[in-house]
């Protein structure tokens, strides 16, 4: 690299940096890359390959260490939403692939429960997808799911996120709707590894392709996700991706990336989870202790469906007289060093996250949530 090159690196990692105590957020850098991922990058940068027969090979091996039929590499889950869509639109028809987003004269509705729309569900709508919501937004029943559905039907979508209702028809009865009228479940579970048995869930549920983010629990590489699914969908998926002239070439994935998820996937997959976890909740007891006798704080260590892994959840009891969570996390963001945590305001819940918090950084963290929580409580 040139002396200039230098600097020019020098000057933008001189960025002021964020502790991330809140999560694999893709706002605040995702995740730490596993070293392991690094590493295959840069050993994958050293040679040129066919790209169509990486794809394959690295689908292949993601397949074997996850335990499902089939897989694909995708940019992100983001983009596995997209090949979804664009799959059960043009399946393995190479007409209709060239022709995407135009799907005039093709199958091209995507039935979505009112309850499964998400802040990212337009992107099923890239390849020419159009919704038919069905249910009130409160509940739904399958006789309303299986009335929606029409020639124009191309798929059903079933969303797997943390703190969903649970209101919504479940992801076994809309297999066997679809499934009887040969259509696919398309599964969207981005934010739900850990645990890892959900590598295997969704798809035991019948769902014929399901989106993970490589980025986040898996720490690979941010911009990398996964489509699993049976090696019928896994193909037209395929078909519809990157390196292909389709409607997803813009959603490329360097050899350098996939190779980087391959090294990733396998230290997820041979990790123990249980002593993992007992680390995380070790490091969120710390913070727990720091904060508990705050008066008007409420913390706990929370691991459940919401909870990936075991997370400290602050909230507020009815004694609480200082500024609402929006204001304290600013204020953890303005300072220096600055902290961010994930404030959900569905729960009312200001969450720290040990996925990215490195050795170094736990007591910074404590301290900082300690200090703003004391002076906002003090009505400072």
């Amino acid at each position: 690299m040139s002396a200039t090159g230098e600097q020019n690196v020098q000057i933008l990692l001189g960025i002021e940096p964020v502790i991330n105590a809140g999560g694999p957020n893709t706002k605040h850098s995702g995740s730490r890359p596993r070293d392991v991922a690094i590493r295959a990058m840069e050993e994958a940068s050293k040679k040129f390959f066919n790209i169509d027969e990486f794809v394959i090979e690295a689908g292949r091996l993601v397949a074997e260490m996850i335990g499902a039929e089939a897989a694909t590499i995708t940019s992100g889950a983001s983009g596995g939403l997209v090949v979804q869509a664009a799959a059960a639109i043009a399946r393995d028809d190479p007409d209709k692939i060239s022709r995407l987003p135009s799907t005039d004269g093709m199958a091209n509705e995507l039935i979505i429960q009112r309850h499964h729309r998400f802040i990212y569900d337009h992107l099923y709508l890239a390849p020419g997808a159009r919704f038919v919501e069905v249910g009130d937004g409160e509940t739904c029943t399958p006789e309303q799911v299986e009335a929606a559905i029409t020639e124009k039907t191309a798929g059903i979508i079933h969303l797997e996120s943390p703190f969903k209702d649970n209101m919504a028809v479940p992801q076994p009865v809309l297999v066997e709707i679809a499934h009887r009228h040969g259509l696919p479940v398309l599964c969207d579970a981005a934010s739900m590894l850990p645990p890892r048995s959900n590598l295997r869930k969704f798809l035991d549920e019948g769902a014929d392709l399901v989106s993970f983010s490589g980025g986040k629990g898996i720490r690979g590489p941010q911009s990398t996700g996964i489509l699993a699914g049976t090696p019928e969908w896994v193909e037209y998926a395929r078909l519809n991706n990157y390196p292909n002239a389709t409607v997803a070439r813009a959603q490329k994935i360097s050899k350098e990336e996939m190779a980087g998820l391959v090294a990733a996937v396998e230290e997820f997959v041979n990790t123990d989870e249980a002593e993992e976890t007992k680390r995380y909740r070790k490091m969120m007891q710390l913070i727990v202790d720091q904060i508990v006798e705050i008066p008007g704080i409420l913390a706990a260590i929370k691991h459940d469906r919401d909870h990936y892994i075991p997370q400290a959840a602050i909230t507020f009891s009815d004694e609480w007289r200082g500024p609402d969570f929006d204001e304290i996390h600013r204020r953890l963001m303005a300072a220096s060093p600055r902290v961010y945590l994930m404030n959900i305001p569905k729960t009312g819940e200001l969450i720290v996250d040990p996925l990215n918090i490195q050795e170094d950084e736990l007591e910074i963290v404590a301290e900082r949530v300690r200090e703003e929580l004391i002076k906002a409580a003090s009505g400072g």
